[in-house]
């Protein structure tokens, strides 16, 4: 893999990734140093620097993919149940509906059966005035 010159820092000169780490660690240890009291904390060598980061890379890469898996299976159980729970009330009330659409079926042929005796009373009592 080559790299332009413009990539790897303003002078052109190509600089290899550990180097980069350890510029970026060496400025670092300098601010640890101006803004922490003395003792507090343990400056690591370049060398343990290089092993902790690779190690911690891939690690928290590995944390970082098990805590979006837990995420997205949260997620998509919280959906599920959301799901669920829309189709037990959807369910529930077609339910009601069909019960009201029976029980008004049963009025509206009353309804007829009412009507339709009412129409033959009326045509007896017109065939008796004629």
């Amino acid at each position: 893999m080559h790299r332009s010159p413009r990539d790897s820092g303003s002078r052109g000169i190509p600089v290899p990734e550990d180097r980069k780490l350890y510029v970026v660690d060496s400025i670092n240890d300098l601010h640890r140093l101006n803004f922490c009291p003395s003792g507090s904390q343990h400056l690591l060598s370049p060398e343990e620097k290089t092993l902790e980061a690779g190690t911690r890379s891939g690690d928290g890469r590995s944390r970082l993919l098990f805590l979006g898996l837990v995420l997205a299976l949260m997620v998509s159980l919280v959906l599920v149940a959301l799901v669920t729970f829309l189709i037990i009330q959807t369910g529930s009330k077609m339910d009601n509906v069909s019960r009201r659409l029976a029980a008004e079926g049963r009025d509206i042929d009353e309804l007829k059966k009412l009507n339709s005796m009412i129409v033959k009373r009326l045509n007896q009592l017109e065939s008796a005035q004629n």
